[in-house]
């Protein structure tokens, strides 16, 4: 079957997302004070050969000239971050009006230009001077982030009217405060409940002060997803699956829809409780006017023993010899449209918004030009599936490409790269690659989506084999 963007109706927002340590740059200038990231990119051998996002893309200096290619591109919507320490240094108090003045400009020339901004609030750079107190451990981080919050609707609420309180908190708190991988780089149990518990907490708080203050705001907030599949049939590989199901999939949305943690499936959870006042469930609870999905592969789980608390592991996309992006994760479009339909199936689920999705290869710039088939063909295959959820009702109102520019991937660095846009992070010269020009014939109706629903891929199915 063929369809253009015009099929998914008029009001399906189509765009690209950012976030500010990505690409902003800038990291001491104009009162910034320093985030997380900036003190933990400093720290030996935690990021692929100790890239920083100091300079990133410059988007700080350069976001005229790229959201004139933005607007060149025909790309209508634009989610970005704010920055926490660039509008308050030190977390709370005084206000950096330069920091104000710097998206005020940004949120005014978007809008000149046409595309409207949809604000995030928390991408994962808390200020450092909070994350000595304690970050997302100290319940006092609820109180904290609803200054911020109510700061930045206070100056460009006139104006913003699409807002996401958190980015995928099952990863900032999993990453940076039980693995360690990512900042602060905390590491335990103890830490990752608490912090969980917090922005569960926060996630709600923020979204009740933005609705006070502006009632006829949109409010959302998004969530990373994988579609979780049992390696075998088997009884424990299916009991492991739920288990990861409801750490990486329920953790956050079940108690903003006022179900509680999923205890349930994921025993271990019960222990956050320890974390809870009299009151809390009922503050876990909000009504988001969407939620935005983030989703990027299907993760294949197996039970393991000796794996603490979960007896849970991802069977990799290299074990499975399955087709990998630069992160190697497995190309699977297809999980797009289960997470959709996963996601709706909850009672008074307000409509789904992709707020992320995207692929990174390894890009390689030849005669000045960028040719991407494989990221162009994975978006063809993913909005494909979109449609295929929105035809079976799926309440799906928007889909964001992850990302614009190629930028700061965290742990990873600049390796992997995500961009529409290519990126020279030496020279900061910007290349528009062969996906971003098909993207804006897409959403200017002049290419056309070719899909066959009755072929989807089987050889990509789980090994039902004994070796792992």
């Amino acid at each position: 079957m063929s369809l253009n963007k015009d099929a998914f109706g008029e009001d399906f927002a189509w765009g690209v997302s950012t976030a500010a340590y990505q690409i902003e740059g800038a990291h001491s200038h104009d009162g910034k004070g320093p985030s997380i990231w900036d003190v933990f990119v400093k720290k030996k051998n935690k990021i692929f050969q100790n890239h920083h996002g100091d300079t990133a893309c410059d988007f700080y200096n350069r976001y005229v000239d790229d959201l004139y290619l933005m607007h060149s591109l025909d790309i209508p919507n634009y989610r970005f971050s704010i920055s926490w320490s660039r509008i308050l240094p030190n977390g709370i108090g005084e206000v950096n009006r330069k920091g104000i003045d710097f998206y005020n400009r940004l949120i005014d020339f978007s809008l000149e230009l046409g595309i409207t901004p949809w604000v995030t609030l928390y991408h994962w750079d808390l200020p450092d001077t909070l994350e000595l107190k304690g970050g997302w451990v100290n319940r006092d981080i609820r109180d904290w982030f609803g200054e911020y919050v109510a700061i930045c609707v206070q100056y460009f609420g006139d104006r913003v009217k699409n807002w996401m309180v958190l980015n995928e908190p099952v990863v900032f708190t999993g990453a940076g405060y039980f693995f360690g991988v990512h900042a602060p780089g905390r590491k335990g149990l103890d830490n990752f409940l608490a912090a969980a518990h917090h922005a569960a907490l926060a996630q709600a708080y923020g979204g009740k002060i933005i609705k006070s203050m502006q009632p006829d705001s949109h409010v959302g907030t998004t969530f990373s997803c994988s579609h979780i599949e049992p390696y075998r049939m088997r009884e424990k590989d299916i009991t492991a699956a739920k288990k990861a199901d409801a750490l990486l999939n329920r953790l956050f949305i079940e108690p903003l829809m006022g179900m509680g943690y999923p205890t349930n499936d994921l025993k271990i959870l019960n222990r956050i409780e320890k974390y809870m006042l009299q009151g809390d469930e009922r503050d876990l609870k909000f009504d988001m006017d969407f939620i935005g999905i983030q989703n990027y592969t299907r993760e294949v789980i197996r039970y393991v023993r000796f794996v603490p608390m979960l007896q849970a592991k991802i069977v990799s996309a290299a074990k499975r010899k399955v087709e990998m992006t630069a992160m190697k994760w497995e190309v699977y479009p297809e999980s797009m449209y289960h997470i959709l339909k996963k996601f709706s199936s909850y009672e008074n689920m307000p409509p789904l918004i992709i707020t992320e999705n995207g692929a990174a290869f390894p890009d390689e710039v030849r005669n000045n030009r960028v040719d991407d088939p494989e990221r162009t063909k994975y978006l063809q295959d993913t909005i494909a599936q979109v449609w295929r959820a929105k035809q079976e009702g799926v309440k799906v109102n928007g889909y964001f490409v992850w990302t614009f520019l190629d930028n700061f991937e965290w742990a990873e660095g600049y390796h992997p790269r995500f961009g529409l846009v290519y990126v020279d992070f030496l020279t900061q010269q910007r290349i528009i690659k062969s996906s971003g020009h098909w993207y804006s014939s897409f959403l200017a109706s002049r290419q056309e989506l070719t899909h066959d629903f009755a072929s989807f891929d089987t050889k990509n199915k789980p090994q039902r084999g004994e070796g792992a």
